[in-house]
């Protein structure tokens, strides 16, 4: 049975619905998630990207809203827009907490609970009234994966019940009283880079990834490395290497391996200033700085309780189930990372399983070719063919799998490319606070391929598959996409219920006595579909069309995905 957010059905739908303005810095998951949600009680809701006062006077005079919602937004709101309209701004802290650091310090100070404050923009930041205020235990993650699961969550929630509130006629919030002993929080400053700073010849491997784990997303702990400025990203713990603290020991797949005072921790990306990210070793390369570390590799197939280590891809068995964990940073997926996946992949399939569950990541399952890694290639365009190349070898091997039935589990959002990698199984299930966005069009027209055209008309009919690829920041929520067959389900609020649920459902795939004949039936409704249009000549007809995106004189492509990774925002129409 399926089982949907409860932000999305346990709240009556509105009394009358609203016309919403989003005014947001960037259409980011949180403001698409709650679109979604808000969208799904009735709501009318319209987004705008705005950049300072100007944009969103402009805005809100072009759209006249009922109530303005500002998921993510980094800019005040002027007087002139607050003291006429109501506006619910999203603060990512307990009730009482202030200031633009607040998951920051929240990491950096180690608290067990923290919150998510829906309030009414005012003419001091952070105080206005309250509207919802919600709170959850935090857990060690870096910000970003905190803000993409406990703070949506908690987020949507309080959104949700304030919106509902509103619409129901409530006028006005609570006001916020820090003599009230249920106010938590207070004002903190904004985090530096000087609060930031490590000491590699004092500070523990703990310390080292707690302040790499606190600037995760933005804007990245600046450090010097191999003898330049970079920021740095990916934090993960290494449990058997030792070496002179602040030394790189060793590196993999891209990542770099540096020595503390107790251990190691690896860092997988970094970030030179006035630059985007990029693996750590590429990174480094791109400034001149090469890297002689030793490349040291990680079993596929670890033993169940193998040492802490970095690693993207890993394999292990269960009842009859091979799962392959997948976990790309932001779930951008390079021509390497395809093809080590593609090996991986294969190897599952010579194991002696019965169902194989392509687990993703936890933030997310894949967001298709990585733009930053063919930005940075000495010619784009040849970088992008064969990134799509491999993640469609990819592709292929999971849709030609007749050995196995293959799950696709989201626990994590998915976009573009990777939503038709995760359709190419025979069940696709997600966690139910995930958003998929299937379009391709907005990154100057590329077409895409990742047998997109095969994959997503099977599924949802064409004319479906055509209006989800092609129309840009329309995000698909859970609901949605179960209802036009994009996924058979979706369950979990958390990514650990999700999982667990997911293993059981393997698992008993894995000992149902009707496995063969539903094998037998998987073989021959591919080789119907074969017969009807052979998979090959959707491969060429996508590539064609990705060649003239990638090599013609259209340079949309080149440009938007320039504008993308240097985070520039979308190109100015005539």
């Amino acid at each position: 049975m399926t089982a949907f957010p409860a932000t999305a059905s346990a709240v009556p739908a509105a009394a009358r619905p609203l016309r919403i303005l989003f005014l947001v810095s960037a259409h980011n998951s949180l403001s698409q998630r709650t679109l979604v949600a808000l969208t799904e009680l009735g709501h009318h809701v319209t987004v705008e990207i705005v950049a300072d006062g100007a944009t969103m006077e402009a805005a809100v005079a072009r759209h006249r809203p009922e109530l303005i919602v500002c998921p993510m937004l980094k800019a005040f709101i002027p007087e002139s827009i607050w003291r006429h309209h109501r506006c619910l701004v999203v603060h990512p802290g307990p009730k009482g907490d202030r200031g633009p650091s607040s998951l920051d310090w929240a990491i950096e100070l180690g608290m067990a609970e923290w919150g998510v404050t829906v309030l009414e923009a005012s003419a001091e930041v952070d105080a206005g009234d309250i509207w919802a205020t919600r709170t959850f235990p935090t857990r060690e993650a870096g910000k970003s994966s905190l803000y993409r699961h406990e703070v949506r969550r908690a987020a949507i929630d309080g959104v949700v019940a304030a919106v509902t509130a509103i619409a129901g006629g409530r006028r006005s919030g609570e006001a916020l009283d820090y003599g009230d002993p249920r106010v938590t929080g207070r004002l903190r400053p904004l985090m530096r880079q000087g609060d930031r700073a490590i000491d590699w010849q004092a500070d523990s491997t703990a310390s080292v990834i707690r302040r790499v784990r606190a600037a995760e997303g933005h804007p990245g702990v600046l450090d010097s490395v191999g003898g330049g400025e970079f920021h740095l990203f990916g934090a993960h713990r290494e449990a058997g290497l030792r070496g002179v603290p602040g030394e790189i020991i060793a590196q993999r797949h891209g990542a770099i391996c540096r020595a503390t005072v107790d251990g190691a921790v690896w860092i997988s990306h970094l970030k030179a200033p006035g630059e985007f990210k990029l693996p750590a070793t590429r990174a480094l390369a791109r400034a001149g700085h090469a890297v002689t570390a030793p490349e040291l590799p990680a079993p596929l197939h670890a033993a169940p309780f193998a040492p802490a280590t970095f690693r993207e891809i890993s394999y292990r068995e269960r009842r009859g189930v091979g799962y392959l964990d997948f976990d790309f940073y932001n779930g951008a997926m390079s021509t390497d990372q395809c093809r080590r996946l593609l090996a991986a992949y294969r190897y599952a399939r010579t194991r002696k399983t019965k169902v194989i569950v392509l687990m993703g990541g936890a933030d997310f399952f894949s967001n298709g070719i990585h733009l930053n890694v063919i930005e940075a290639a000495e010619d784009p365009a040849t970088a992008s063919w064969a990134n799509l190349q491999a993640i469609d070898d990819l592709v292929h091997a999971v849709i030609e799998t007749d050995s196995h039935l293959v799950l696709s589990a989201l626990a994590g959002d998915a976009a573009a490319g990777g939503v038709p990698f995760a359709a190419a199984a025979d069940h696709v299930f997600a966690r139910e606070d995930v958003v998929l966005n299937p379009y391709y069009q907005h990154m100057g027209g590329l077409y895409g391929s990742e047998y997109w055209t095969y994959l997503l008309p099977r599924r949802v009919g064409a004319e479906t598959a055509a209006r989800l690829t092609s129309a840009p920041f329309t995000p698909i929520g859970v609901r949605e996409a179960v209802d036009i067959g994009l996924l058979d389900d979706a369950f979990g609020a958390t990514a650990e219920e999700f999982r667990f649920a997911v293993q059981r459902y393997a698992e008993w795939l894995a000992r149902d006595t009707g496995l063969a004949a539903r094998l037998r039936e998987k073989r021959s409704a591919r080789a119907r579909d074969e017969q009807t249009k052979p998979l090959a000549a959707y491969r060429e007809e996508e590539l064609a069309r990705s060649y003239e995106c990638f090599f013609g004189p259209d340079r949309g492509y080149h440009e938007a995905r320039r504008r993308f990774v240097y985070k520039l925002g979308p190109a100015c129409s005539a």
